[in-house]
C-alpha cells in the first residue's frame, strides 16, 4: 500500500529515533481507527530506521487475552535473560525490569513495538505504565499502536491519561486520507475517487482493498473484500491463511506448518493476496479486520477442526501460554482442555495482576465445568468472587460466594463454609448491608468453633469482636481480638497476626487510647511477610485512623505511600477507600476544591461499592452546604442511608453532625437540636472521641449551653468550658481554619474576632456560613460589614476550576507529575486526572501545546 499523507509523521518519528540515541528515550502513543494506517506507517518507519534493533510484540484479538503477550512475543526474539524469566513464570516486576533492561542497550537504537494496544490485558496495562515512566533517560523508542474508536475500557483509557502526562510520551493521531490521496491511490483506475472516500471514511486500509478487489463490483466492506482475495486463491493458499487466521495476528511459520500437517502454501504465494506480511518466520496479518474477515468465512465445522489442530499441536509443543490453550479449548468445544487449561489461565492472570483476564478466564472454565464436581464447582466460584471482589464488582462478587457457599453446604465442608461465610459477610458489609453481614460472620463462627482452632477461625473470630464493639461490648471485642491474635501467633500466620493488629489499634483510638503504633506494627509486618493484601489493608486502616485523630500531616504522607503501593497492584477497593479518607483531610484543611475533585473522581467510577461512596456524598453535601448551593440535603440523605446500612455509630456520627450544621445554616435550629440530641446517643456505643464531639458541641451549643460531657478532644473542651479563644487557636494548630471560624461566630461578641472569621469563611466561599456570620453581626449592631464577595463561576477559562488552573501553571513550568504532586500536596495519580481532564477541556494532545495554550489564555505561574 503505497503510504501517502504521512511524511509529517515519519519525519516526527524520525525525530524521536534521533532523541532516543542521545539518551531522552520515548514512548510514541500512535492512534487511530481501524485500519487507519498504524502499522503501516510502522513498517515504513522500520524501513527507513535501518541502523536500530528492533522488537515487535502485540496484543492479541482473543476472547481472553493472555496476560503480558507483548512481552513474551518480545522475549522470544530476544533469548538471554528475559526469556528465561518469562520460562520460569517470574513475577512481572521482575519481568518488567528484564525488559527495560533488553531496552537499555549501549551499542544500537532499541526499537520496540507494541501493537494493538486496544486488547491490552491489565498486566500489558501495567506494563506499559512502568515502561514510561522510566523510559525518558535511556536510549531506547517504543511505539504503541491502538484503536482510538475501541476506548470503552476504563483501564486501558486511564493508562493513556497517565502516560500522555510523562516527561517520555508522545502522541500522533493519523487522520483519515483526504480526496486527493485517495485519488492518487485510485491513479488511472475508472473510479470516483471522491465517492470512494465518502464511502470509506478515507481509510487508507478499506480504500486500497476497494480499489485493489475492483470496487464497486463488489460491497465495500472488509468481509466481502477478504472473500474476494480469497476467492482468487488457491485452495493451499486459503487452507494456510484460514488456519493462520485461527492461530492470531502474527503467526510462526513452524507453527503454521504444524498446524497444516505439513509445508505451508509458499510464502510468496500468501503474500501476493495482500492479506498479510511477513517477517523471516512468521506471517503476519495485514490488518486484524483482514484476520477476523478470514476466520468468519471458515466453515464451522473446520473452524472447530483448526482449533483443535492449533491446540494440539501448542500443547505438544509444552510452553504454550494456558490463556492461549484455553481460547483454542473453546474454540474446538474441547470440554476436557478447556476444564485443564482455563483455571491455570485464571490463576496466572491473577498472579499477573491481570484481574480482569483472571475473571473471564474463571467464567470461561465455570460454563464448562463437570456440574458433578461439586468441590471443583466451589472452588471455581470462590477464584471468581476473588477476582470480582479485587475488582469491586460486588454484585457478581456476591452472586459466585454465595454459590460457592452451596457448594460447600452439600458437600459438608465445614471448613470452606465457615471460611467462606466470613468472606461473604466482608463482601455484604462493603455493599453496605451491615445487619446481613453481621449474620454471616455469626453463623460463620457457630461452624467455626465446633472444628479444631485455625486461621479461618481467628479472621472470623475479629469480625465478630468488631461486631461486639458496634454495639458497645467493649470489653468482650478487645477479649476476642486478644484471642484470635494469640491464636495467629501460636499457628506461626503472619496474615492473622496482622489483620488482628489493624483490629486492635481501631479499637484503642475508638477508645480514645494510642492505637496508631498498632497499625503501624501491622503494616510493617504485612511489608516484611510481602502479603500484598495485608499492606493495602494496612495502609487504608492507618491512613483512615490517622485522620481520625487529626494527625493529618501524617495521614498525608501515609496517603502517598499507600496509593503508590496499591495503585500499580489493582487493588481498587483499597485506593478508593483511601481516596475518600484524603478528601476527608483536605476537607478539613479547608482545601475543598482539591476535596470535591476527589470525591467526583470516586462517584464517576462505574459501579463503585457503597462503602466507597459513603465519604464523598458526605464531603460534597458538607461542601454544598457551606457554599450554600442547591442539593446539600440530597446528598446527605444519600450518605445516611448508607450509613443506616453499615449500622456503624461511626458512620452515622459523621453524617448527623453535617446535617446538624446544614440544619443550623438554614436557620432551622430546633429541628438542629433535636437532630444533635438524637445523633449524639445513637453515637456513644462506638464512635470515637472526634465524632462524638463533633455531635456533642452541636448539643452543647444548641441546647442550654450547662456543662457538656467530659472526655472530649481539646477544641470541644474548651469551648464546652467557655474558652473560645482557646478553642478557636486549637482548632487552627490542627489546620482546620472553618471550624476555628464557626467557634468565633457561634461564641465571640468581639468584632475583631468575627470580622476575621468573616474573612476567613468568604476567603473559603463559605457562603452561607459567612451569611450566618453577617446575621450575628448585625444582631449586635456592628456597621460597615463587608458585603458578601461576588458570586464568581465555578470556572475558569475553558472551563478549568481552579485546582485545574493551578496544575496547568504548573505545567507551564516544565514541572513533572511527581514535582506538581509535592507542590500542591496531592497525589500523583490526581495530578494524573487533572492534566488528562486538562489538556481535553483546552482542545490540545501534549504537555508542549498546553504550555502554548497556558501563555495564550493567561494563566499566571502561582506563587
Amino acid at each position: 500500500m503505497e503510504l501517502l499523507e504521512r511524511s509529517s509523521f515519519l519525519d516526527a518519528l524520525a525525530g524521536y529515533a534521533t532523541e532516543a540515541r542521545q539518551g531522552s528515550g520515548r514512548l510514541v502513543l500512535i492512534s487511530g481507527e481501524s485500519g487507519i494506517g498504524k502499522t503501516a506507517l510502522v513498517e515504513a518507519f522500520h524501513a527507513q530506521l535501518t541502523r536500530a534493533r528492533w522488537l515487535w510484540g502485540a496484543c492479541d484479538g482473543l476472547l481472553t487475552p493472555r496476560p503480558l503477550g507483548p512481552l513474551f512475543d518480545i522475549a522470544a526474539q530476544t533469548g538471554g535473560k528475559l526469556a528465561e524469566l518469562c520460562d520460569q513464570g517470574a513475577a512481572p516486576d521482575q519481568l518488567f525490569g528484564a525488559f527495560l533492561a533488553e531496552l537499555d542497550t549501549p551499542t544500537a537504537l532499541t526499537v520496540a513495538v507494541i501493537e494493538d494496544v486496544h486488547w491490552a490485558d491489565e498486566a500489558t496495562i501495567d506494563l506499559l505504565r512502568f515502561t514510561g515512566r522510566r523510559l525518558s533517560r535511556m536510549k531506547a523508542l517504543v511505539l504503541v499502536t491502538y484503536r482510538d474508536d475501541e476506548l470503552d475500557d476504563d483501564p486501558l483509557r486511564v493508562l493513556l491519561g497517565d502516560l500522555a502526562t510523562q516527561r517520555a510520551t508522545r502522541r500522533m493521531s493519523l487522520p483519515p486520507l483526504s480526496d486527493d490521496a485517495v485519488r492518487a491511490l485510485v491513479g488511472k483506475r475508472d473510479m470516483d475517487a471522491v465517492e470512494l472516500c465518502r464511502l470509506t471514511g478515507g481509510n487508507p486500509f478499506l480504500a486500497c482493498e476497494a480499489i485493489e478487489a475492483g470496487w464497486p463490483a463488489i460491497p465495500p466492506t472488509v468481509r466481502d473484500v477478504v472473500g474476494a482475495h480469497l476467492a482468487r486463491s488457491n485452495a493451499p493458499v486459503r487452507e494456510a491463511l484460514q488456519a493462520a487466521a485461527i492461530i492470531g495476528t502474527s503467526v510462526e511459520l513452524e507453527l503454521l506448518a504444524s498446524v497444516l500437517g505439513g509445508p505451508a502454501a509458499p510464502v510468496d504465494d500468501c503474500l501476493r493476496t495482500g492479506l498479510v506480511t511477513a517477517d523471516a518466520s512468521s506471517l503476519r496479518f495485514r490488518h486484524e479486520l483482514v484476520r477476523m474477515a478470514v476466520q468468519e468465512a471458515i466453515a464451522p465445522h473446520r473452524k472447530g477442526g483448526l482449533h483443535a489442530r492449533v491446540l494440539t499441536v501448542l500443547h505438544d509443543a509444552g510452553k504454550a501460554d494456558p490463556a492461549v490453550l484455553a481460547h483454542h479449548a473453546e474454540g474446538a468445544g474441547d470440554v476436557e482442555a478447556i476444564r485443564r487449561h482455563a483455571p491455570d489461565a485464571a490463576r496466572r492472570s491473577a498472579a499477573l495482576g491481570a484481574h480482569r483476564e483472571a475473571a473471564a478466564q474463571y467464567q470461561r472454565a465455570l460454563r464448562y465445568a463437570d456440574t458433578a464436581d461439586r468441590s471443583g464447582l466451589a472452588g471455581l466460584h470462590e477464584g471468581l468472587a476473588q477476582e470480582f471482589a479485587l475488582l469491586d464488582r460486588l454484585d457478581d462478587a456476591e452472586a459466585a460466594m454465595r454459590a460457592a457457599l452451596r457448594h460447600r453446604r452439600e458437600l459438608g465442608d465445614s471448613l470452606r463454609v465457615g471460611e467462606d461465610l466470613s468472606i461473604l459477610s466482608s463482601i455484604v458489609w462493603q455493599q453496605c448491608r451491615g445487619a446481613e453481614s453481621a449474620r454471616a460472620r455469626e453463623e460463620s463462627l457457630r461452624v467455626l468453633q465446633l472444628l479444631p482452632p485455625g486461621p479461618e477461625l481467628a479472621m472470623t473470630q475479629m469480625g465478630v469482636a468488631g461486631g461486639m464493639f458496634e454495639a458497645g461490648r467493649q470489653a468482650e471485642a478487645f477479649e476476642g481480638i486478644s484471642q484470635a491474635l494469640e491464636l495467629g501467633r501460636r499457628l506461626g500466620r503472619d496474615d492473622v497476626v496482622c489483620d488482628a493488629q489493624m483490629w486492635m489499634g481501631t479499637f484503642l483510638v475508638d477508645t480514645g487510647q494510642d492505637g496508631i503504633g498498632f497499625l503501624e506494627r501491622s503494616l510493617q509486618l504485612a511489608l516484611d511477610a510481602r502479603l500484598d493484601m495485608m499492606v493495602g489493608g494496612a495502609y487504608v486502616c492507618l491512613h483512615d485512623n490517622l485522620v481520625n485523630v487529626q494527625r493529618l500531616e501524617e495521614a498525608q504522607r501515609c496517603y502517598r505511600d499507600g496509593m503508590a503501593f496499591c495503585e500499580p497492584r489493582e487493588l481498587r477497593w483499597r485506593t478508593r477507600c483511601m481516596r475518600g479518607a484524603q478528601a476527608d483531610t483536605l476537607l478539613l484543611l479547608g482545601r475543598w476544591d482539591e476535596a470535591a475533585d476527589l470525591c467526583h473522581e470516586v462517584l464517576d467510577i462505574p459501579g463503585v461499592s457503597a462503602s466507597n461512596q459513603l465519604y464523598p456524598l458526605r464531603i460534597l453535601g458538607t461542601l454544598r452546604a457551606r457554599r450554600g448551593e442547591p442539593g446539600a440535603a440530597e446528598l446527605i440523605d444519600q450518605a445516611a442511608a448508607l450509613a443506616a446500612g453499615i449500622g456503624h455509630p461511626k458512620w452515622i456520627a459523621q453524617v448527623q453532625a453535617v446535617r446538624v450544621e446544614l440544619l443550623w445554616l438554614s436557620g432551622q435550629f430546633d429541628l438542629a437540636r433535636q437532630t444533635a440530641a438524637e445523633g449524639y446517643k445513637q453515637a456513644l456505643g462506638g464512635a470515637d472521641r472526634w465524632k462524638l464531639g463533633s455531635l456533642a458541641i452541636w448539643a452543647w451549643r444548641l441546647a442550654d449551653k450547662a456543662d457538656g460531657p467530659a472526655g472530649l478532644p481539646e477544641p470541644y473542651a474548651l469551648e464546652i468550658a467557655g474558652d473560645w479563644r482557646g478553642a478557636a487557636a486549637a482548632w487552627e494548630r490542627l489546620g482546620r481554619t472553618y471550624d476555628a471560624a464557626l467557634t468565633r461566630i457561634i461564641c465571640s461578641p468581639d468584632e475583631t474576632e468575627l470580622r476575621a472569621a468573616l474573612a476567613v469563611l468568604d476567603g473559603l466561599g463559605a457562603r452561607a456560613a459567612a451569611a450566618a456570620a453577617r446575621r450575628q453581626m448585625k444582631a449586635f449592631g456592628m456597621t460597615a460589614i463587608p458585603r458578601a464577595p461576588r458570586t464568581a463561576g465555578r470556572t475558569g477559562p475553558a472551563g478549568l476550576t481552579a485546582r485545574e488552573q493551578q496544575v496547568l501553571a504548573l505545567l507551564s513550568q516544565g514541572l513533572r507529575d511527581r514535582e506538581i504532586s509535592r507542590r500542591l500536596f496531592i497525589s500523583e495519580r490526581t495530578v494524573h486526572h487533572h492534566v488528562s481532564t486538562v489538556l481535553a477541556k483546552i482542545g490540545v494532545s501534549s504537555r508542549t501545546a498546553a504550555v502554548l495554550q497556558a501563555a495564550r489564555m493567561g494563566i499566571q505561574t502561582p506563587a
